[in-house]
């Protein structure tokens, strides 16, 4: 069981770099797979990134791909995405999401442990 708190948001440029940290508390970090989602208000959810369990599989969504880089550090309990070139359709808020020995899906509903989220905003 662990509990997820993301980190790294605010106010960025067009055509600069987000970094965001997913940090974990609690047990059992390198038998989940994760993955970062983001969601704007009043569209559905959209895949960003996965990783799973064994950190040999990465998965990325359609709109970020080429552009983003996900990443686990199992010794500091921690997940990050990268990701450059950002565009004005990035902004969202971005949610990281734990599946115990998961697979690195792209379904938000194979995730059953999730951070609040993280604000992310780009400007031109």
């Amino acid at each position: 069981q662990v509990q997820l708190v993301e980190s790294g948001g605010g106010f960025l440029q067009a055509g600069g770099t987000l970094s965001l940290t997913c940090a974990a508390s609690g047990r059992g970090f390198s038998t989940y797979a994760f993955g970062w989602f983001r969601q704007v208000p009043g569209r559905d959810r959209e895949f960003v990134a996965a990783i799973n369990w064994r950190g040999n599989f990465i998965d990325y969504g359609r709109s970020v791909l080429g552009r983003a880089t996900i990443s686990r550090d199992n010794a500091k309990n921690t997940v990050a995405l990268r990701m450059n070139n950002l565009k004005l359709q990035d902004t969202a808020v971005y949610y990281c999401a734990g599946d115990l020995y998961g697979s690195g899906m792209r379904q938000e509903d194979r995730y059953d442990t999730w951070g609040k989220g993280t604000q992310v905003t780009v400007s031109p």
